[in-house]
């Protein structure tokens, strides 16, 4: 079993090398037909429900401010190609709990520009958990480390500057499972850790 379990953690680490390599492959040649630079923003998010044990009612998320950083390669003018590779902290909130989450975020998007410096896009974002907390608890068993969700936004390019707005939405639910001890006893819980966020951006042409 640790051997499956090693075997399995290495070949997470050996994708998002190539990931990454792919995505700086791809900004470099972007370089000469688009552009390439480098990303921040903030992020509002809510997570999905928290059952305190199998079975319970279930605990809605209050959304709360997160942040992002990274870089991006644009391919294209028209209809432009768009690979991101980012750092994303996220927390959500529930009751008088906090969930909080570090993930490397892969958007792979497909773009249109409509009306002057104004486009839309969309397209698959992959998502790589770091590390995840709530609490003050480290979780541990989360279901799937890798999962892909869903961004779609409008942008604004002005000369070397770009703002954007998108929602993202994860396709599947990625539950964490986690034991908490108090004096009552033991308590099984489940959270849903897929992401439910709004991502505001500002990037900036290198």
């Amino acid at each position: 079993m640790k051997n499956l379990k090693s075997e399995f953690n290495a070949s997470k680490n050996i994708f998002l090398l190539a990931l990454f390599f792919v995505l700086i492959s791809t900004s470099t040649f972007a370089q000469s037909l688009g552009g390439f630079g480098l990303k921040a923003g903030l992020n509002y998010n809510a997570n999905g429900d928290y059952f305190e044990s199998i079975g319970s009612n279930a605990q809605k998320p209050d959304g709360n401010i997160g942040y992002h950083l990274g870089l991006y390669g644009k391919i294209g003018n028209k209809i432009y190609f768009k690979p991101e590779l980012v750092y994303t902290s996220t927390k959500s909130d529930y009751d008088s709990d906090t969930f909080k989450m570090q993930k490397i975020d892969a958007p792979m998007l497909v773009g249109l520009n409509v009306l002057g410096p104004v486009s839309v896009f969309a397209g698959p974002s992959f998502q790589y958990i770091l590390d995840s907390e709530f609490s003050g608890i480290s979780i541990k068993d989360v279901e799937n480390d890798f999962s892909v969700g869903l961004n779609f936004g409008i942008g604004l390019n002005l000369q070397k500057i770009g703002i954007d707005l998108r929602y993202e939405r994860g396709f599947s639910n990625n539950e964490a499972k986690f034991i908490t001890t108090n004096l009552g006893g033991s308590t099984a819980s489940r959270l849903d850790t897929r992401p439910n966020q709004l991502i505001l951006s500002l990037s900036f042409v290198l």
